[in-house]
């Protein structure tokens, strides 16, 4: 049985809610200049409450989900040389999401997202803040989304705004200059086992009645903080206690165990590791949590590249297919964005000779996003690349369009700005001065 000293569980808590104890400037709105949505008039501007965020590290294949060519041949398509039609005339996914083809009228695809970059450092980092390196570290989407949606948007809830299930995504600094405040809260953990605990707040096995008398002794020996309770000084660091004990031992831990879903629901994500993830961001969303993301590892398949699809794409198939449909069900896709990506996509050529075996490796110049609810229009698609999927032909959607859709669809102007710790003013959208190759909402899609 796993145990956890005092000095853990401190630690813990205090990383749950450092939200109380930090902080970094902010200008809400700038009213000096219309913003991207006001320009285009977005029709779907403020809709969304939620984003869940499917990041497929190491870069997901965009040739054999979302933008299959079935006619280029074996050395583009190998084994997988059919495809699924959906219920949307016209549109076709890879050939291993018939589940995903059943829902398609619910999300809309992007087949020419590009930014050129094939480095996963410098990728995620573009994908995930829309900028290119710099002289400045940007904040992420979630912690822009933190910031404007979380405690300084008036959120109240002892579940962060941000959550990451259930390792940090580690390829760059998710806050940047904002700070501790605005980190993901990384849950650690594994929600395969029922009941998920989150790691390093409770040790598994331990009783509901031991824990609290655990709690109770805490309190009683120490004598150092209560000799300080009357001067205010621990009020911060007590709030923050309270925050993590309510994720133990109150109603706020419930949202982390999917034993509280009824067994057919379980059994329509699929009941594994990423099943029950997506199922609790569904629970995380429902509870009012402004942003999470499933980091969800294992695509960077160089090597053996289509036994890696067969073991990877039937769960995920199933489990994002049965999230898309139950918060549709249950009201709650109108105003939850769900955002499927990498930091790129695979090259449609395959590369056979050993050590890879048929692997794909990194490609930046072509991939795929899928947007679904939140304002995105179900059953379109933007985009077009080549008959192999090597060059984007029609409406390239680069890293700051997508991310400048999902604040539009959050009601976030994308006008508004952020002040760096050094006092510099900027905003949280690239524009095309600062060096983006077109900072502009997606339009078509919305």
């Amino acid at each position: 049985m796993k145990k956890i000293s005092r000095r853990g569980f401190m630690g813990k808590a205090a990383a749950l809610a450092v939200s109380g104890i930090a902080a970094c400037g902010l200008r809400a709105q700038d009213r000096a200049r219309p913003s991207i949505a006001q320009k285009a008039g977005a029709s779907a501007f403020g809709k969304a409450k939620s984003v869940i965020q499917i990041w497929f590290w190491g870069g997901p294949p965009h040739t054999d989900t979302w933008d299959p060519k079935p006619g280029a041949g074996y050395d583009y398509c190998g084994p997988l040389t059919s495809f699924q039609k959906t219920n949307v005339d016209g549109l076709i996914i890879g050939q291993l999401m018939p589940n995903l083809a059943k829902c398609a009228d619910k999300y809309a695809v992007v087949r020419g997202a590009t930014h050129g970059l094939n480095a996963h450092e410098t990728a995620a980092y573009l994908v995930q803040t829309g900028r290119e390196p710099g002289r400045f570290v940007f904040p992420c989407a979630g912690a822009v989304v933190s910031k404007f949606k979380g405690y300084d948007g008036g959120y109240k809830n002892d579940i962060p705004p941000y959550i990451v299930m259930t390792s940090p995504q580690g390829r760059f600094s998710e806050s940047g200059f904002l700070g501790l405040r605005y980190k993901p809260f990384a849950t650690g953990g594994d929600p395969s086992r029922v009941p998920f605990q989150v790691e390093g707040i409770v040790a598994a096995g331990i009783s509901r009645a031991r824990q609290e008398s655990r709690k109770a002794l805490l309190d009683e020996i120490d004598t150092f903080k209560r000799s300080l309770r009357k001067t205010g000084y621990l009020r911060a660091s007590e709030k923050a206690l309270d925050q993590a004990y309510n994720l133990v031992l109150g109603d706020a831990g419930k949202v982390f165990d999917v034993s509280t879903e009824p067994q057919k629901t379980r059994d329509e994500y699929g009941n594994n590791r990423f099943a029950n993830e997506c199922l609790i961001a569904r629970k995380l969303v429902e509870a009012g949590v402004p942003y999470v993301t499933i980091n969800y590892g294992g695509w960077d398949t160089h090597k053996d590249h289509f036994r890696e699809m067969s073991r990877l794409l039937p769960p995920t198939d199933r489990a994002v297919a049965a999230l898309i449909n139950d918060l549709s069900q249950r009201g709650l896709l109108d105003s939850t964005i769900v955002w499927w990506g990498g930091e790129f996509g695979r090259t449609p050529k395959i590369d056979w000779k050993p050590p890879y075996s048929g692997g794909r490796h990194h490609f930046g110049d072509a991939f795929s996003v899928m947007l679904a609810g939140g304002g995105f229009k179900g059953g379109t698609v933007l985009g077009k690349t080549d008959d192999k999927g090597e060059k984007v032909l029609e409406r390239p959607a680069y890293p700051c369009d997508i991310i400048g859709s999902i604040y539009n669809n959050l009601g976030i102007d994308t006008a508004s700005t952020l002040i760096t710790p050094q006092g510099d003013k900027v905003s949280i959208l690239a524009s095309e001065s600062e060096g983006a190759k077109r900072a502009g909402i997606l339009s078509e899609i919305m």
